[in-house]
């Protein structure tokens, strides 16, 4: 005996009907003792685990009963055909049986449930058409729509709405009072959330048992950037609530506020942010400055001589050749040197009045200032390092790419400048007072 329920396990594993069938010639109750058992290798249930439609059939045309038989967890083959996705099979067995469709296993659910929360569309589709009574049940308190959100399942979700979802169902709350929707902005899902609010007549200003509102359910996370995007929904379907109506507006401020995003209405943050990449790119300028300084282009007199050109050694061989281009070279370098110390005392002195708006055009005005003079010491240094012949054509293209460079950061420095005129224009002390 134990070794016909050997190759009978054997034969639903490989789906094969002829094995099937001889063992039943030799034992026509090997079905029926095998399922005194109760185990989970009962050959329906594994070969609907496996998707073995032939073999299924050959069973349920033999002993149709079986399709009622549980295994250990109380599981009927529909369910994990559902499970699974197994369409055929499905069909096969609702075929035999419609009401096994509301048969609970040990958590409650039925296959319904358990195919919703699998995303097994085309078995939902199935067994709502058969038994639509199945999509109403409860499990531990929660819907199948509940199932859905909880486990991310829109297409599901799209399904049974457009099946069964009449107000009362889409409506249905949990055991804390929450709506699916309730669910779907606690968790952030988006796409639910819109599809919600365009395609049902979900109830936006529904409180839950503890008489929180779905924006206060988003005011209780944790800040990202799906939150303007849930904001916007929620304010575009009428969302109000009743307890703190400016919560609409204050978490969109909050939300910039910490994740820095639109343009800061309040500038104090702007310094502490910016504070360190403006210390390293002083840094840099001013490391480039000093170099250029104590190691001008050209280099420095190796000797002393006094025959054909006089000169000392270690003094700049630059002032000898080209006087006036040092004497350009040395003052942009210097400005450009003095300009970025200035910004670094400014940034490690912590003063107060550096977090106004106008000191930091102040801070933008010197940093333009620092790289426009280093922009021409390099253009001054490529032209001394450059032969006359070669030069013209060369630096005729490095002065049109510097010109340009200038041009764009002036329209930057004109545009921030603008801003603040308007700004200030804002003011009250501005402002005239009537005669």
């Amino acid at each position: 005996m134990e070794r016909m329920e050997t190759l009978l396990y054997a034969a639903s594993v490989e789906g094969n009907p002829t094995v099937l069938q001889m063992l039943l010639q030799k034992d026509p109750l090997i079905l029926d003792k095998v399922s005194l058992n109760q185990q989970d290798d009962m050959p329906l249930h594994v070969a609907s685990m496996l998707g073995h439609i032939d073999f299924v059939n050959e069973i349920l045309t033999r002993k149709p009963k079986l399709c009622m038989e549980c295994d250990s967890q109380r599981r009927l083959p529909l369910h994990i055909a559902s499970a699974k996705g197994h369409v055929d099979i499905v069909k096969a067995l609702l075929a035999i049986n419609p009401e096994t469709c509301g048969a609970h296993d040990r958590d409650g659910r039925n296959a319904l449930h358990v195919a919703a929360v699998k995303g097994r569309c085309e078995v939902v589709k199935v067994l709502v058409q058969a038994q639509p009574h199945a999509a109403r049940a409860m499990v531990q308190q929660e819907t199948i729509l509940n199932l859905c959100v909880k486990y991310n399942q829109l297409e599901v979700l799209k399904i049974l709405v457009e099946i069964v979802g009449d107000h009362e169902f889409v409506n249905t709350k949990d055991a804390h009072g929450n709506t699916i929707l309730h669910l779907a902005v606690a968790d952030k899902q988006i796409e639910t959330i819109n599809f919600l609010l365009s395609n049902t007549t979900i109830e936006v200003n529904a409180s839950n048992t503890n008489g929180e509102t779905l924006m206060d359910i988003l005011a209780k996370g944790p800040r990202d950037v799906k939150d303007q995007q849930i904001i916007r929904a929620l304010m575009r379907a009428g969302v109000v609530d009743a307890e703190n109506e400016s919560l609409l507006t204050q978490i969109p401020q909050n939300f910039r506020s910490k994740m820095g995003f639109g343009y800061l209405k309040n500038n104090d943050d702007w310094l502490d942010k910016k504070r360190n990449t403006l210390m390293v790119v002083a840094s840099l300028i001013a490391t480039m400055a000093f170099q250029a300084g104590t190691n001008p282009p050209s280099g420095v007199w190796q000797d002393d001589s006094t025959t054909g050109s006089p000169h000392k050694a270690g003094y700049v061989v630059m002032v000898r050749n080209h006087p006036n281009l040092y004497h350009i070279f040395l003052v942009c370098n210097t400005v450009g040197f003095v300009s970025t110390f200035s910004i670094i005392l400014l940034l490690i002195s912590g003063l107060p009045f550096l977090k106004h708006r106008i000191f930091m055009w102040v801070l933008m005005i010197i940093m333009w200032v620092a790289t426009a003079s280093m922009s021409f010491t390099y253009l001054i240094s490529i032209l001394v390092l450059t032969p006359k012949p070669e030069s013209r054509t060369f630096m005729n293209v490095v002065f049109g790419i510097v010109l340009l460079w200038y041009g764009l950061a002036t329209l930057l420095v004109a545009g921030h400048t603008i801003g603040l005129i308007k700004l200030f224009r804002k003011l009250p002390f501005s402002k005239r007072r009537p005669s």
